[in-house]
């Protein structure tokens, strides 16, 4: 999600991409309005739950109309679709737009980054050519986030990244 932006505008961007995802099947729109049904009622009253649930419209179309109905409950409702979303359906919460885009360069810098910092490690390691693979471990944590920045440092800076 990007930065001041509500769980509605990122609905608004992500429905076309969720009502053309073939994952997006029968089964797991009807998980959806139960849960939004039973957990939050007063988003999803038990007259709607039934009208999303009609197996004689395709679930394409029951889901357009859910995903315009929840965007016209407001900020809570597309929330709580989300939180749906995650728990049913991980895989296809996480390659959604708002959330690939906003993960954003620095992160796949990041995750690149440690990739090769590994590979080094794994190759200083087997070689033992390279002298005191600490200073290697110092660069490699420049591209990742503090916690584990720290944790490479100090490794190198106790000794015991020396081979």
């Amino acid at each position: 999600m990007e930065l001041g932006d509500g769980y509605h505008e990122q609905l608004q961007r992500d429905s076309q991409f969720l009502c053309s995802d073939q994952r997006m099947d029968t089964e797991l729109v009807d998980k959806l309005v139960l849960q939004l049904n039973r957990i939050y009622p007063q988003i999803l009253s038990d007259k709607e739950a039934q009208r999303f649930r009609n197996l004689r419209v395709p679930t394409t179309v029951r889901l357009a109309e859910l995903l315009v109905h929840l965007q016209g409950k407001g900020e809570e409702a597309c929330h709580e679709f989300y939180r749906g979303l995650h728990i049913h359906a991980e895989n296809i919460y996480f390659s959604l737009p708002t959330r690939v885009r906003s993960r954003g360069p620095l992160f796949f810098l990041s995750c690149f980054s440690l990739a090769v910092g590994l590979a080094m490690l794994y190759y200083c390691g087997e070689v033992k050519a390279v002298k005191g693979p600490g200073l290697l471990l110092q660069y490699t944590a420049l591209g990742l986030s503090r916690g584990a920045s720290d944790v490479l440092i100090s490794y190198a800076d106790d000794g015991a990244g020396t081979i």
